[in-house]
């Protein structure tokens, strides 16, 4: 059975939760949240609009080469910091696909050797952050992977927007995982 209920986060507390608990017992809930500010939407150009900030000219320094980017997300509704972080997720999850993993060059997917899922999704990073074009190149083309190159910095990007906005920690996952074997289909895992 499922049942939609829609509460306002006001109306919130302990009874409505021990309420929950009575009514469904250990049943699974899924909390979608919608804002005042629901028109508010970070739009597919935008975010690619955003990742085009990252400033390559300061390569090396990577907190340096995020910065422009963490500024001016920082200065949007923090509602478009978590929209930021979700569709990043969802980019380096579609990117998390074994055939991906074979051609990244040394640390590629190859039966029975070392992988290293976390380079791997590093360097499923570098691929979102060198823009839209090649993003979608890579996409379509699993030979356009980078060979041996990564940007981990990209998955700080929200968080420390956040953490500049709000001067507290993001406490936030995003609605589609991004590690490494998530996309079970993308790596035909049942």
């Amino acid at each position: 059975m499922n049942t939609v209920i829609k509460i306002n986060t006001a109306d919130l507390n302990q009874q409505v939760i021990h309420d929950l608990k009575e009514k469904y017992g250990s049943a699974e809930l899924e909390i979608r949240v919608r804002s005042e500010h629901e028109k508010e939407v970070l739009s597919e150009s935008e975010f690619w609009k955003i990742i085009a900030l990252l400033d390559w000219e300061k390569t090396g320094d990577d907190e340096a080469v995020i910065a422009p980017v963490v500024d001016y997300l920082s200065k949007l509704p923090v509602a478009f910091i978590y929209q930021f972080q979700d569709k990043l997720a969802e980019k380096l999850y579609r990117l998390d696909t074994q055939i991906h993993a074979e051609n990244c060059g040394v640390n590629r997917w190859q039966p029975n050797k070392y992988f290293s899922s976390d380079v791997f999704l590093y360097e499923r990073c570098c691929v979102v952050a060198n823009g839209k074009n090649f993003y979608e190149k890579v996409l379509s083309d699993a030979t356009q992977m980078p060979k041996d190159i990564d940007f981990e910095s990209l998955l700080y990007i929200a968080s420390n927007a956040y953490e500049k906005q709000t001067n507290t920690s993001m406490q936030y996952a995003p609605v589609i995982s991004y590690e490494t074997f998530s996309n079970k289909s993308g790596w035909n895992i049942e």
